[in-house]
């Protein structure tokens, strides 16, 4: 889909049908690819077709099921991974991901650590713009949102009328809706939220009707 200044194209992988993004310039020329999780060949040959350089593999957590297509895409790609330092581990290590903990989902899935760190308020130059970082901890300690403009890239905080789970490794529900609540609910009610699983929604139909982490009175229109 067009949206705006950038083109996103979404592909539900892997058995959680986690939602990889591929993120381009309007010519399509350059890309960059949020979330690579299991089996991303769809993945891979799109970019073949478009012919476009992929810059970059920015993860918004790492959890297996958005962690584990990343070597593949590194390899095909040549590109460097983007992660929050406090999941710097995860990569490597099956128990922390948690694909050691699901064997009947997932095999053990690992990869070479990330080769930049990501922190809250930089501003991360991809594709020709400026995506801004935000920290948004909850459902794991170094989960990220990628925001430009009026479109963001929340993984697994916040989603259609749900939100993350915090009752996996290093997830905590204060930090959870406090990140909603906080950062994620001061942006402007048309910002379009591109989830790690299922339909895409916006700030504003979140604000207005999220069971769980619905708006406090004094931040409704």
């Amino acid at each position: 889909m067009a949206a705006g200044d950038i083109r996103i194209e979404t592909f539900a992988l892997g058995p959680l049908e986690t939602n990889a993004y591929l993120v381009m310039a309007p010519d399509e020329s350059r890309a960059f690819v949020i979330d690579p999780g299991a089996g991303p060949e769809r993945l891979l040959r799109r970019v073949e077709e478009l012919g476009a350089a992929v810059e970059a593999i920015v993860l918004t957590h790492a959890h297996f099921d958005h962690i584990a297509g990343v070597e593949a895409v590194r390899r095909a790609c040549g590109c460097p991974v983007y992660l929050h330092d406090l999941e710097a581990d995860w990569l490597t290590d099956p128990r922390k991901n948690g694909s050691a903990l699901w064997p009947d989902v997932s095999p053990p899935v690992s990869a070479e650590p990330a080769e930049h760190a990501l922190e809250d308020g930089m501003t991360l130059k991809l594709i020709g713009r400026e995506f801004r970082v935000i920290h948004t901890p909850g459902h794991s300690p170094g989960s990220v949102s990628l925001l430009l403009g009026g479109h963001l890239f929340g993984g697994d905080v916040l989603f259609r009328m749900s939100v993350g789970r915090t009752d996996l490794p290093g997830g905590r529900t204060e930090d959870l809706v406090d990140s909603i609540r906080n950062k994620l609910y001061k942006l402007p009610p048309y910002t379009r939220v591109y989830p790690g699983h299922g339909p895409q929604t916006t700030i504003g139909f979140e604000m207005a009707h999220n069971p769980y982490v619905p708006a406090l009175p004094e931040q409704r229109p």
